[in-house]
């Protein structure tokens, strides 16, 4: 078994079948599936967080809100914007995607939710 990162990359390297490479993709994917799962698990619905600055598009960065309901895999939670953060993003003139009416005090972002590795939470629970 492989011990150090070089190593690993030379056994993946001189690997000569693309399905046994396919499997390696999948045990990374589930392990980092694995780590998210622990480093993010305070991240959850009714958690008030910020939008950090790893998400795309920019003008979504440092909005801030409440954590909603998470996707299937719990990568992905649905969020709602506080008042002031539905202010901003109604204003900005780079937002061409999401059309908040001037009656809504807090906007649901309709995307298929934000990753949890760019919420922070920023309440005290």
């Amino acid at each position: 078994m492989p011990e150090t990162m070089g190593s690993v990359l030379t056994f993946i390297s001189r690997l000569p079948d693309p399905t046994e490479v396919a499997k390696i993709q999948i045990a990374a994917a589930e392990q980092l599936r694995a780590l998210d799962k622990k480093a993010y698990a305070d991240v959850g619905p009714g958690r008030e967080a910020r939008i950090n600055d790893t998400l795309n598009p920019p003008y979504l960065r440092g909005l801030t809100g409440t954590v909603q309901e998470a996707n299937r895999t719990g990568s992905r939670f649905k969020f709602l914007l506080d008042e002031e953060s539905t202010r901003i993003l109604r204003r900005d003139p780079r937002n061409t995607k999401f059309r908040i009416p001037d009656g809504v005090e807090r906007y649901r972002l309709p995307v298929n939710g934000i990753p949890v590795r760019a919420l922070e939470l920023i309440d005290t629970k």
